[in-house]
């Protein structure tokens, strides 16, 4: 199978329009044909002989969302969960500052390990604080909608 260069770099730039429009149309595919066990026939060129590939709905969910990404515009990229970080990447994530993410490192609120005189931050720990932050924002904002309501 061809890659072409500039795909690999779909990551660090925003999709062309006929990525978007490829992303679509395969997501609305997928959603058509999401069932269990659905399968996926894809051609190899180089060989020309169709592979079944056996679509797991977890795998289709995950596939569903990056399309899902992808179709509306947004530059996607995929962070393993065992991924180190440097503060910088944790920061970008999180759409903080990075000093701002090291006071988070300091006060223990994120676990991080120090390799050399540098801070990394395990994806996984990164995304287990930004899940409890959210669900601390949803409720504050439920609670805040229930006060209002109280004003009504």
């Amino acid at each position: 199978m061809t890659v072409p260069a500039n795909a690999m770099q779909i990551g660090r730039r925003m999709p062309s329009n006929d990525e978007r429009a490829a992303a679509n149309q395969f997501r609305k595919i997928l959603a058509a044909n999401a069932t269990d066990g659905a399968t996926l026939r894809v051609y190899d060129e180089e060989t020309t002989k169709p592979a079944d590939v056996v679509l797991t709905p977890g795998l289709t969910s995950l596939l569903m969302d990056l399309l899902r990404y992808v179709g509306k515009g947004d530059a996607v990229t995929l962070v393993p969960v065992s991924k180190m970080l440097t503060t910088q990447q944790a920061a970008d994530i999180l759409n903080v500052s990075r000093p701002f993410l090291v006071s988070l490192l300091e006060r223990g609120e994120i676990k991080f390990e120090t390799v050399g005189r540098h801070r990394r931050v395990r994806a996984e720990n990164l995304f287990e604080y930004k899940r409890k932050r959210d669900l601390k924002r949803s409720e504050a904002l439920s609670d805040l909608a229930a006060m209002d309501g109280e004003y009504l």
